[in-house]
């Protein structure tokens, strides 16, 4: 996070399980430090720390942007099985506008973990079609849809669903999310990105995945990412 009027839109706290290793406090205090007009709280398909970040970041004076990075089904939410496949989900950034993006927003959420739980917390673009109203919608990191496509050379099906989230949201409601973290897939991505942009007069929306405070944390963060995914450090590095 450095010093600038940048508002991060992707940021992951400790609610973000097992993913996650800024504290709520500390990442808003941050913010504020570096004299951040702004932040968005999005975990990983879960609301759990909306509340505590809303009401720390109005305390210190900050706006508070609820959000979350969805789960999204290839297909039906309802379908329980890769088939072909071995993706059982996508990933997707919705932020509310207002009270009614929120109420939206917790039925995705609810959603996700009543009917469509496989693995991880899953809705589809059913559910996303029937709750929009009141939320911003970003095409999400090279785990979205839109990236996926894009990285198996699909780039005609990628423009078919980025136009889809534009109908569905509304177009000054869905951006098309750029990330630069030194990965190859990214520059790739992001080329096609820009140029989807220009083409098909969609916002770009730069992002930074957000998932702790310093540099120094890195080394922290890997370790219990290797908690999560149950793997080894010195064969994951």
């Amino acid at each position: 996070m450095e010093h600038s009027k940048f508002v991060h839109l992707h940021t992951h706290t400790e609610y973000s399980l097992l993913d996650g290793a800024a504290r709520v406090e500390a990442l808003i205090e941050r913010a504020h430090k570096l004299k951040m007009p702004a932040l968005a709280i999005t975990d990983h398909g879960n609301m759990f720390g909306a509340i505590e970040f809303y009401k720390h970041a109005y305390k210190i004076g900050i706006k508070p942007i609820i959000g979350c990075e969805l789960y999204i089904a290839p297909e039906s939410r309802l379908d329980k099985s890769t088939g072909n496949s071995v993706i059982t989900n996508y990933h997707g950034v919705c932020l509310v506008r207002n009270e009614e993006g929120y109420k939206n927003l917790m039925k995705l959420v609810s959603i996700g973990y009543t009917e469509g739980f496989y693995y991880k917390p899953r809705v589809d673009r059913e559910t996303l079609a029937s709750c929009s109203k009141g939320l911003i919608f970003m095409s999400g990191c090279i785990k979205g849809e839109i990236a996926s496509l894009i990285l198996r050379g699909q780039d005609k099906m990628a423009r078919e669903r980025a136009q889809e989230f534009q109908k569905m949201f509304g177009e000054d409601n869905f951006y098309l999310e750029l990330h630069s973290h030194g990965m190859k897939e990214e520059v790739i991505v992001n080329q096609h990105l820009i140029g989807m942009s220009v083409d098909m007069s969609i916002p770009l929306v730069a992002a930074n995945d957000v998932h702790y405070l310093f540099k120094e944390d890195a080394e922290a963060h890997d370790i219990l990412l290797g908690i999560g995914l149950g793997s080894d450090l010195e064969l994951r590095n």
